[in-house]
């Protein structure tokens, strides 16, 4: 007996033809779900139901805990199994394909690390205009002004400055969340930073420890690459407290061994979300004291 799925329906074969079926309902709502079920390699209970008691062969690994999976078996190729023949039409896969794209940018869109995303770039952003606001106003206070003109002014940049101190305090509740190792190993802003930089958790968990090192310095890196010179040895990185006072020529160092235990942190926090920091921050302290007990001798 073979399983075989289609987007309108599961069907039981045999040599000589269908020995059961189980047809979807013809809503591209409930089309949609079953797609994205697939999508996401999860058994369907259509296929559970008609499974039980018969063995069967199937050619997709998602299946494989409901029947023995033999890809390979010519029988896969050779059937041909139609939508039309059982009342289903294309502008109805049409609908439910549409439907699913959107729930997947909508998912996406939700995506909590997208968000932090979100606020780090709203947040530098902020930064910038508090920055442009302050110089402005230095400026203004050297001219004798009526506060009737000046006061409004002030009230911006008090505004600016009390969105910003929200949005950091913002990242720092949602990092706890999405991102508790990294948080605890360079802090949540410094952390935000790294996701958004990387363009997303995901994105992070994979990325080689050099990359990580280097995440903030792609404009130093380029220059080293067309120009020559001093390659870059840290980005964002270096605004940790560890790598920004330790002596110029062990900063190389520390921000190797600090972007390992980023990027061990980040995996963690995507696919296991197994509490690591503190083996990880006491690794890293080790690591830290072999480095400044060498500069004793």
């Amino acid at each position: 007996m073979y399983l075989i799925t289609k987007w309108f329906g599961t069907f039981i074969y045999d040599g000589s033809g269908i020995k059961n079926k189980i047809l979807f309902p013809k809503d591209k709502k409930e089309i949609a779900k079953r797609l994205k079920k697939i999508d996401k390699n999860e058994i369907l209970s259509e296929e559970k139901k008609i499974t039980k008691d018969v063995s069967v062969k199937v050619n997709e690994k998602r299946l494989r805990t409901i029947g023995d999976y033999e890809p390979d078996d010519t029988f896969f190729k050779e059937i041909d199994i139609k939508p039309e023949d059982f009342g289903f039409s294309q502008s109805l896969l049409h609908d439910a394909s549409m439907l699913l794209s959107e729930e997947k940018a909508e998912d996406k869109l939700k995506s909590e690390d997208l968000q932090v995303v979100q606020m780090v770039n709203a947040l530098d952003e902020l930064i910038q205009t508090s920055n442009l606001l302050s110089e402005r106003m230095d400026s203004w206070s050297m001219v004798p002004t009526p506060s009737k003109k000046i006061k409004p002014f002030e009230n911006v940049f008090s505004d600016v400055n009390k969105e910003i101190k929200r949005l950091e305090k913002q990242i720092e509740e949602d990092m706890d969340k999405i991102a508790p190792n990294v948080s605890f190993m360079v802090g949540s802003l410094i952390g935000a930073r790294l996701i958004s930089l990387a363009g997303g958790l995901n994105r992070l968990a994979v990325m080689p420890s050099s990359t990580i090192q280097l995440l903030g310095a792609e404009k130093a890196l380029f220059r080293f690459k067309k120009e020559g010179g001093r390659p870059p040895k840290h980005g964002v990185l270096f605004q940790h407290h560890l790598i920004n006072k330790a002596p110029r020529e062990d900063r190389g160092k520390i921000a190797r061994i600090l972007a390992a235990k980023v990027a061990t942190a980040a995996k963690a926090d995507f696919f296991t979300k197994r509490k690591i920091s503190d083996t990880l921050k006491k690794e890293l302290d080790e690591r830290i004291a072999e480095i400044r007990n060498k500069q004793k001798y």
